[in-house]
């Protein structure tokens, strides 16, 4: 059960002890940088999941008894690690591990899954999954921000298998771009939670997708929507946070978004309003009870996913700003 737990929540929720001399190295007080060890023990999990069935997860809209299927049937591609999303960025994972370590041991192991998934058959049946009636909606907006950010990593990649797997996987992606278009206009109000439907951790992701491809359609939409979603919140109440099952910030979500969007000037004049002071909460760590639970160990993820947002936010902060300091330290 330990291992299976592990395996469903790898590429955020891992427990603490990872953070060790064995996976990581730091040197004069610089941020981690993993080390092939702590790649190998990664890419073996996401190897493990994204060939894993079952237990699994399905966000399927039944019509009728012939949609009855296993996932394997319903997602050919993208069927493992318990549910959809898990798959996908599962395979983002094992690209970035790909292109930082192109002689990892594991190499050829890594290849010949992602080439066992990501064939053209396969992600021609995702797409008419996609396709299909009442299944609009599905994974959105979280699934598709992961698809944007796996493409992106082959776009980015000067391989000839990534560029192989790139071509492949565009067609979804282009699905899922033009779906985002569509939705966009339609979302009145964003989606403020610290799971999955996150408004501001798809846009960030998308527009990250938007700037590599140069799509300024995608690109300006996303800046008109931020803007119109998030460009007036002030005293944001970060203090509130976290709820007891958030894998994501909701205030450090949308700041790590908003520095894309605005100018570096913009920006530190919004932040200033949006987030004057840093409550201690955000700072401390959330406490995990039980690693066994599926929902409650989504607080790790949290932890690491406020990192995440943390350096970006101070990254984009003036050398003089007392958060600045705070926010990179924290990270």
């Amino acid at each position: 059960m330990k291992k299976t737990i592990a395996i469903l929540v790898f590429t955020f929720f891992t427990s603490f002890n990872l953070i060790s001399q064995e996976y990581y190295t730091s040197k004069n007080n610089s941020f981690p940088v993993l080390k092939e060890a702590g790649a190998i023990h990664f890419s073996e999990l996401a190897l493990h999941c994204i060939q894993t069935e079952f237990p699994n997860k399905l966000g399927h809209v039944i019509i009728d008894s012939s949609q009855v299927k296993r996932p394997v049937e319903l997602h050919p591609a993208f069927y493992g690690c318990f549910d959809w999303h898990s798959s996908v960025h599962g395979h983002w994972m094992l690209v970035k591990i790909l292109k930082k370590n192109p002689n990892i041991s594991n190499s050829n192991h890594i290849i010949s899954v992602i080439n066992k998934n990501l064939t053209e058959e396969n992600i021609n049946n995702e797409i008419a999954y996609f396709n299909g009636e009442l299944q609009k909606s599905f994974e959105r907006t979280y699934g598709w921000a992961w698809m944007f950010q796996l493409q992106n990593e082959l776009n980015t990649w000067n391989n000839d298998q990534g560029k192989k797997w790139a071509k492949i996987l565009k067609p979804l992606t282009d699905l899922l771009r033009n779906r985002l278009i569509d939705f966009l206009p339609k979302l009145t109000y964003p989606i403020r939670t610290g799971v999955h439907p996150n408004t501001a951790f798809a846009l960030a992701f998308a527009y990250d997708y938007a700037i590599q491809t140069n799509d300024n359609e995608l690109k300006e939409l996303i800046i008109n929507r931020s803007i119109d979603y998030y460009a007036n919140d002030n005293n944001y109440p970060a203090y509130l946070e976290p709820n007891g099952t958030d894998f994501f910030s909701p205030s450090l979500l949308e700041a790590d978004l908003m520095h894309r969007i605005l100018t570096p000037k913009a920006y530190r004049i919004w932040i200033d309003k949006f987030m004057p002071i840093i409550p201690e909460n955000l700072t401390t760590p959330a406490i995990v009870s039980d690693r066994s639970d599926l929902s409650i160990v989504h607080l790790d993820g949290l932890n690491i996913s406020r990192a995440w947002c943390m350096l970006g936010i101070s990254n984009n902060l003036s050398k003089n700003n007392p958060n600045k300091k705070i926010l990179f330290e924290s990270a």
